[in-house]
């Protein structure tokens, strides 16, 4: 009895890491069938109806928990903080969504998980926390990585991918700010970022509208379903396993984004994209390992909210 004893919180966090790890994976898959999902009604419909609609069936879902909470949205800390959080929430989605109406999934996607690089060196700048020079190296290749697949030219340094970047640097801002929050509730900070993506939605909405049928509306629920469902993934695979344990699994959202957009789009993806994903994920990892040696937060890949 004694022998499994020993043996059984060992069992127990190997169990949870694994689960956790599980449930990183499962969220991964969601926000990219999310997003491939998105890319596909945007062809038809406006940005501004996505965001309108998936932000509605986003909140019907989570109704019940803001019930339930609702003391918590009237003691927020920091208001003013959290007002330019949802702020910058809502125009990564928006930024995201509008940069996959003109580039690959793919493409979009290779900016995105450049956000724990720009969350770093914005931690350095702006924070004045400490970064290494390891750090700051992994930072420049990492840029460099960004570089290669924006590929810089007078014929190709569009503004979708101008916004694409823009939208990942919005990303990494709010998740700098959003280390800097951690008191506030879960259900508070996701319901927040989708009210925010509801307003802007409702504002654009009727530039460009298209009256949906019934499958578009039901498309539309499914984005905001699987959204929500893909934070709650994130927030318990968290909550089970270190960060740094389960965040690099996150980088397999290129892996999906490659595989929706050849299947869907019938995309392919560029060497110069695949070539920068490479650079970025190899920098990301190591300021991952990094991070966990020095006992840090590593900050979570999961576009758009």
């Amino acid at each position: 009895m004694s022998l499994l004893a020993k043996i059984s919180p060992h069992n127990d966090e190997r169990s949870a890491r694994l689960a956790g790890i599980a449930l990183m994976l499962l969220s991964v898959f969601m926000f990219s069938f999310g997003d491939a999902l998105g890319k596909f009604i945007v062809a038809t419909y406006s940005v501004g109806q996505l965001l309108c609609f998936r932000a509605c069936a986003a909140l019907a879902m989570l109704a019940p928990m803001i019930w339930r909470h609702r003391a918590e949205f009237f003691r927020l800390e920091r208001p003013w903080l959290q007002l330019l959080r949802v702020v910058l929430s809502t125009l990564e989605v928006a930024a995201f969504f509008l940069a996959v109406v003109y580039l690959p999934l793919a493409d979009v996607i290779t900016y995105y998980l450049a956000g724990p690089i720009f969350v770093t060196a914005m931690s350095a700048l702006l924070l004045r926390e400490k970064v290494g020079w390891r750090r700051w190296c992994a930072i420049v290749v990492g840029f460099c990585g960004v570089l290669i697949a924006l590929r810089p030219s007078s014929q190709t340094f569009s503004w979708p991918a101008l916004i694409a970047l823009g939208g990942s640097l919005s990303f990494a801002s709010l998740m700098l700010i959003t280390r800097c929050l951690r008191a506030t509730p879960d259900v508070v900070m996701a319901s927040s970022q989708f009210i925010g993506t509801f307003v802007l939605g409702a504002v654009m909405a009727p530039f460009g509208w298209v009256t949906p049928h019934a499958l578009s509306l039901i498309q539309f629920a499914a984005a905001g379903v699987i959204s929500v469902s893909a934070l709650f993934c994130v927030n318990r695979s968290l909550k089970l396993a270190p960060a740094s344990v389960v965040v690099p699994f996150q980088y397999s959202m290129i892996v999906w984004a490659v595989i929706f957009g050849l299947v869907v789009f019938g995309d392919v993806p560029r060497p110069a994209t695949m070539i920068g994903v490479s650079i970025i994920i190899a920098a990301g990892l190591y300021i991952v390992l990094r991070e966990r040696r020095l006992g840090r937060d590593t900050p979570a890949v999961n576009p758009p909210a």
